[in-house]
């Protein structure tokens, strides 16, 4: 897949790292963690699609690995066979690392014999870890366990295995940037639909810490589009549930409730609407008048809650 040539081989990206690919066997989740001393190790190292599978390409990585595995696993092969067929091809393999995992929970993972020590991989049942360049011998086989002992939904799997990691030294450089994607486990051809998480810390100081910020953030979204959800069946019980995880987890972030106050108004509950508008105008302002330039498709009220609304801004 690549030449021989050195000095083009080190053009390559050399993204020492450790990392871990997983199917959970629940729901059908696919997915791919990694944390490296290297800038941006999402960019180069992530891939998945939901319906197919996961990828992880890393020491002097070649992102084809990537690219090419994901498209022979759509195409029916397995994960086994994807990547002793991409393995054949590259006369750069033994500095290579490598590991996926398809659609049908089938694991393939490759460490080449040239990888810059402490290196190695682990295969189990849905998952693989994978490391090089580590302070020590026992960071992968630390992983592995991390994972199998996890409970939980796959992202907090796959970050307990990225702990693990980290508390047995990680990579011999240090830390720098860290990377989590996770897709569904069927495909409806809107991927952007079909993605869980696709988080990224392109270079922080402790990544693994603003990866799991991150991931909460991300958490609250999505309980916000289950609000939403119930609040398009008139399910207010439930809507009201979602809304306060979402608020829960947002933190500082007035977002979630103020689309919670909106969507009070919207259905008629006016005093608990304005109350929680009010609350979130004493932090600023320009909410009221975001409300107030609201089309009447996001809130739908009479001209007395208008008036009501436009009060808060005296």
């Amino acid at each position: 897949m690549k030449t021989n040539d050195p000095e083009k081989i080190w053009r390559e990206p050399l993204v020492h790292t450790y990392s871990i690919v997983a199917r959970d066997p629940e729901t059908g989740q696919l997915g791919v963690a990694v944390q490296s001393h290297y800038f941006a190790v999402g960019s180069v190292v992530t891939w998945a699609e939901a319906g197919v599978g996961a990828v992880a390409t890393q020491s002097v990585a070649d992102p084809a690995y990537g690219k090419l595995g994901l498209d022979l696993m759509r195409g029916g092969k397995a994960a086994t066979d994807t990547l002793a067929g991409l393995l054949a091809s590259d006369s750069l393999k033994e500095i290579r690392q490598v590991a996926m995992v398809d659609s049908r929970g089938r694991v393939a993972a490759h460490t080449g014999s040239s990888t810059i020590p402490e290196a190695g991989h682990i295969i189990g049942d849905g998952f693989s870890v994978q490391a090089n360049m580590m302070l020590n011998s026992s960071v992968w086989p630390a992983m592995a366990e991390a994972y199998r002992a996890s409970k939980g939904e796959l992202v907090d799997r796959l970050l307990a295995a990225l702990d693990a990691a980290e508390a047995e030294g990680g990579d011999i450089r240090g830390r720098q940037s860290a990377a989590i994607l996770i897709v569904e486990g069927q495909g409806t051809g809107r991927p952007w639909s079909d993605t869980v998480f696709d988080l990224r810390v392109d270079d922080a100081p402790e990544p693994l810490i603003e990866i799991r910020r991150l991931v909460s953030i991300r958490r609250a979204y999505i309980h916000n589009r289950r609000a939403d959800a119930a609040l398009a069946a008139s399910d207010l019980d439930t809507m009201e549930l979602e809304y306060a995880a979402a608020e829960r987890l947002i933190g500082e972030n007035p977002e979630m409730r103020y689309w919670h106050a909106v969507a009070l108004l919207g259905h008629g509950k006016t005093d608990e609407g304005i109350a929680m508008l009010r609350e979130v105008a004493a932090r600023d302002r320009n909410w009221v008048e975001l409300t107030l330039r609201l089309p009447a498709t996001f809130l739908r009220v009479d001209s007395s809650v208008i008036e009501q609304i436009r009060k808060l801004l005296k």
